[in-house]
């Protein structure tokens, strides 16, 4: 069965791809990610994904479109709204072209991830392979979240800090950086 995986990173994939090899996939990986803020995270994860897949045997698509200005018209003052547009954004496309190339049908890695939201993301996807005529794979992979993370430290893979938007950014640094700025500013 040959199947369109939306990769949004390569350390996401590592899981995924393990599973669906065992399982007797044909991988195509796509890595599409508009939301990465800023331009050189977005080239840092596209360039680790590259040579993931390549690695990996696996056919690759790329689109490394960069969308700041899209993604931020699109969040703006509905910020708590900003995942679901990212995944739907991605998932549209990813769907999409699924059904042009005739994949048999396509997933994503944003599956593994114990810090994205895993039912929003079955509910976008699967309104997706309706709009779209293509079949939705679902597995839980968040299971392999130890193991992706070993072993994408044991290939010395770039590993990311945030989800990849520049709310998530934001949301990943806030508190640390607080804290730094503050004891700086006791010493003044």
């Amino acid at each position: 069965m040959r199947i369109l995986l939306h990769q949004c990173c390569a350390p996401c994939s590592v899981y995924p791809v393990k599973e669906l090899k065992e399982g007797g996939y044909d991988i195509c990986a796509y890595f599409f990610n508009p939301n990465i803020h800023p331009l050189t995270e977005l080239y840092a994860r596209f360039e680790q994904a590259v040579l993931f897949s390549r690695a990996q045997g696996i056919e690759m698509i790329a689109d490394e479109t960069y969308g700041l200005t899209d993604f931020t018209r699109s969040a703006a003052f509905r910020e708590n709204m900003r995942c679901a547009f990212c995944y739907s954004s991605r998932m549209e496309k990813a769907a999409c072209l699924a059904a042009e190339k005739g994949f048999d049908c396509f997933s994503t890695t944003l599956l593994y991830s114990r810090y994205q939201k895993h039912e929003l993301i079955i509910e976008i996807c699967e309104a997706a392979a309706k709009k779209y005529g293509v079949p939705f794979h679902y597995e839980d992979w968040r299971e392999g979240w130890q193991y992706g993370i070993d072993e994408s430290k044991r290939l010395e893979m770039y590993r990311q800090k945030y989800c990849g938007c520049v709310y998530s950014e934001e949301d990943a640094f806030k508190g640390r950086l607080a804290k730094k700025f503050a004891k700086l500013k006791e010493e003044l």
